[in-house]
């Protein structure tokens, strides 16, 4: 990597947040997640999170607190069993686990101590909003190239990405698979992206928080090891999303680096890393399971999709635990069709929340949730969508 001043002296920084119209019915987003929270017979497809679980994970958790973990702190960068665990699910080896509360502070730290503000980002549109927002307080630009094409297969390639970058582009980021649409990258993509950050001294950014939901799943970080960052996340398929632990995964002079932008140098929350440890030593008894019931769910809902005139997956099979639904061939705007199932007892969400340039045409979906519930959404979307078809 080119020679960096690794210490925190950035100038003045923009705050740029993207704007979000608040459901119908609601004066801010907050209350209208609360509601959905709080609503025990909602069918929660809206956020990605994963319900499948025993309580293999919740005991370990009970018993740190019967325990009284919680009354201490904990060691400031994480248990090192855990840390390790997280090592082996990845297949890697001498590199650094940074642990953070939540992979989203982990994305965070890694853009406020590795950018500045002569540098570029790249990322797709549709993508996750937030990574987004954060470039934008810490770089000069945020590029967003558009991906929401069958000839690209939904996703960023080698391709984009060479058209889109110049001498100052500093960090690329691929979430695999993708938040919205489910695509996730090949191997042979993966290596050429590492060689175009080997000649050109770029950040890898490899969010792989959807990785084990994925058919087949490869980590950039093999392939580039001192240009990578691998983002990992407890959220889904651990189902720890109300938890927040996640982590960063690199060599031990870039995790030295962002360490030194840490806020929280008190730890993560320690009955979360008991329930994590719990998780990881457990996954082969459940993991599989699991993504079958996933594959059963977007099966269903695929064959559901199929005769529903006007509308279809953009890319099938996810490779994620969710996918989009494209409504534009029936006019029918996301938002009404979010707004519409909510009253079915069904949260959803519309496209507007990961994409300004295509969010009009989808509404987004998750599925790893009990198949009864899939088979309720099954029951009453084409329903929807002749109510609501223009």
């Amino acid at each position: 990597m080119r020679e960096k001043d690794f210490d925190i002296k950035h100038p003045k920084k923009k705050f740029h947040k993207t704007e979000r119209v608040p459901p119908k019915g609601y004066d801010n987003a907050n209350d209208f997640f609360e509601d959905m929270y709080m609503d025990e017979d909602m069918i929660w497809m809206g956020q990605n999170t994963n319900h499948l679980h025993d309580d293999t994970i919740a005991n370990a958790m009970v018993e740190a607190i019967k325990m009284n973990t919680y009354c201490r702190y904990p060691a400031p960068e994480g248990f090192s069993e855990l840390k390790q665990l997280v090592l082996e699910d990845l297949g890697l080896e001498d590199l650094e686990v940074l642990l953070t509360s939540g992979a989203t502070e982990s994305l965070y730290l890694c853009m406020q101590a590795l950018l500045e503000p002569e540098d570029n980002v790249i990322l797709s549109d549709p993508g996750y909003f937030i990574i987004g927002d954060f470039a934008n307080r810490f770089a000069g630009e945020v590029r967003y190239v558009p991906i929401y094409y069958e000839e690209n297969d939904y996703k960023l390639t080698p391709d984009l990405l060479r058209e889109n970058m110049d001498e100052n582009t500093r960090m690329v980021i691929l979430i695999d698979p993708l938040n919205p649409l489910g695509s996730s990258y090949t191997e042979d993509e993966l290596k050429e992206f590492a060689e175009i950050a080997k000649e050109n001294d770029l950040y890898l950014l490899h969010d792989v928080t959807y990785k084990d939901f994925a058919r087949e799943h490869f980590l950039v970080q093999n392939f580039a090891p001192d240009q990578t960052l691998t983002i990992y996340s407890f959220s889904k398929i651990f189902g720890m999303a109300g938890l927040r632990i996640g982590g960063v995964i690199s060599s031990k002079p870039i995790i030295d680096a962002i360490k030194n932008a840490v806020v929280n140098d008190l730890g993560v929350n320690i009955i979360s890393q008991y329930g994590a440890i719990a998780g990881l030593k457990s996954k082969p008894e459940w993991f599989e399971q699991m993504r079958e019931i996933c594959f059963e769910n977007q099966r269903l809902i695929h064959e559901m999709i199929e005769p529903i005139e006007g509308v279809f997956l953009p890319v099938y099979p996810s490779d994620a635990n969710m996918m989009v639904i494209d409504l534009s061939g029936a006019g029918i705007n996301p938002k009404e069709m979010s707004n519409y199932l909510v009253e079915k007892k069904l949260f959803t969400r519309e496209g507007e929340y990961t994409s300004e340039e295509f969010g009009d045409r989808y509404l987004r979906i998750s599925f790893s949730i009990p198949t009864e519930q899939v088979k309720v959404f099954c029951e009453e979307f084409p329903k929807a969508v002749e109510a609501l078809r223009k």
